[in-house]
């Protein structure tokens, strides 16, 4: 890939305190949150990175307008001001997680745009709606707001000892969202910035999250060299990505659980394993005695493939293995081995597509979540009638779809911390 560096523009505040004014990404956002996070400042990036509510479609004109101007004014009263010299940004997040304390470092920079599957390889469908959110956005602002979360191998580690070195200047912002210490230093050194593109030359970037805003990206170019005249080193055509080695010890890849809704009363686990013969099922505790500890315990020992499933107001857990792998060949033709292999794909092709859907009433009603625990609160209080716990994708299988140029199934990772969004802004003029 080849990368650059750029003159970002950031939040001038004394101190470099910028825990008010940044936000999570848009794509996890609602109403609340948007008010939440307006509430500890007025001048929080959310306010111009999320004009429209849910940002599923395109909303009216007149927001993607007052955004912009919004914009505007931030930088000519100084709320936001332009590095004096282009930057590569050093990013460190850390955080705890289930008792483990963990710093993800990542590297911000400008990445040239290609089209997928040469030198930046995505696994996610992205659909029209959300692309026409975040074009409208671009074209007000003329500013791209969030970094794309990418990862990269860095075998030799000769990236991660240029960014480590980087680090024990003192920190240009720092900040905390949501339990993350957010910390970011500059390195403006021609002779290290040449060095470090020069050692990702050859590597290829893999998406782990933001293919929306990198089609948007894309677009954003090609209508802008449609329009007028953009070269191909105008920064139109480089990509914020927020780029992690691939071995960074920070670099947590989590599951996405499902709590399913609008069911059937008569519907029951026994059902669904009466009408899913592909399957070993094997019935193991409910009650308060299920903990997230247990739940988590059972998928780690019964391998990568395994799927708990949580039944109603007791809480019961079901472990289900697939004992006949050709179910998935069948029911999934069309699709690459590497991919009939991921829990996700047996969870929807085999169980939700076939067993379940008698007794869904209406439109199925699926919540995502990372946490085991919200699953099971979910399921006692009621709300929900039937849980799916998975184990986490490893970051090989997830590369190995991405390199055969397939898609994940929907919601199949949850990359953890998500990056914060108003630490830097790249322009685009």
């Amino acid at each position: 890939m080849e990368i650059r560096a750029f003159r970002g523009w950031r939040y001038a505040v004394s101190g470099g305190d910028v825990s008010p004014f940044i936000a999570p990404p848009y794509d996890v956002l609602t109403a609340a949150d948007k008010a939440e996070l307006l509430a500890r400042s007025e001048r929080n990036i959310v306010a111009v990175d999320l004009p429209h509510v849910p940002p599923k479609e395109q909303g009216p004109e007149a927001e993607y307008a007052a955004a912009g101007r919004l914009l505007e004014r931030w930088k000519a009263s100084g709320v936001l001001a332009q590095d004096a010299a282009a930057a590569l940004y050093v990013y460190e997040q850390a955080f705890e997680w289930q008792g483990g304390a963990y710093a993800r470092r990542a590297m911000l920079c400008g990445v040239r745009a290609t089209e997928l599957g040469r030198d930046v390889i995505g696994h996610e469908h992205v659909f029209p709606g959300p692309l026409a959110d975040r074009l409208r956005l671009t074209e007000h602002t003329r500013m791209q707001l969030s970094p794309i979360f990418g990862f990269y191998d860095d075998p030799g580690g000769r990236v991660a000892e240029m960014l480590a070195a980087a680090t024990g200047g003192p920190t240009v912002a720092h900040g905390e969202l949501r339990g993350v210490a957010e910390r970011l230093w500059m390195v403006t050194a021609p002779a290290a910035i040449a060095a470090v593109a020069a050692a990702l030359r050859d590597v290829q970037v893999f998406i782990a999250d933001g293919h929306h805003r990198y089609t948007t990206a894309r677009n954003y170019a090609a209508a802008a060299a449609a329009r007028e005249s953009v070269g191909p080193d105008h920064e139109a055509n480089f990509v914020m990505f927020a780029l992690v080695a691939r071995d960074d010890p920070g670099l947590l890849i989590l599951p996405t659980h499902r709590i399913f809704s609008s069911l059937h009363p008569d519907g029951s686990v026994e059902a669904l394993a009466a009408a899913s013969s592909e399957f070993d099922w094997r019935k193991c505790r409910g009650g308060p005695d299920v903990t997230t500890e247990y739940v988590e315990g059972l998928l780690a020992e019964a391998g990568p493939r395994a799927i708990a499933l949580v039944s109603g107001t007791s809480a019961t857990v079901w472990l289900v293995r697939l004992a006949r792998p050709e179910a998935m060949q069948q029911a999934a033709p069309e699709q690459i081995e590497e991919w009939r292999q991921l829990p996700p794909a047996i969870l929807h092709r085999l169980i939700i597509d076939r067993a379940l859907r008698p007794w869904v009433v209406g439109q199925l009603g699926v919540e995502y979540t990372p946490q085991t625990r919200q699953v099971l609160d979910a399921c006692r209080s009621g709300r929900a009638q039937l849980g799916a716990c998975l184990p986490p994708i490893a970051i090989g299988s997830v590369q190995a779809v991405a390199r055969r140029g397939a898609s994940m199934p929907h919601k199949s990772t949850y990359f953890y911390p998500k990056l914060a969004t108003g630490m830097v802004l790249k322009p685009l003029e």
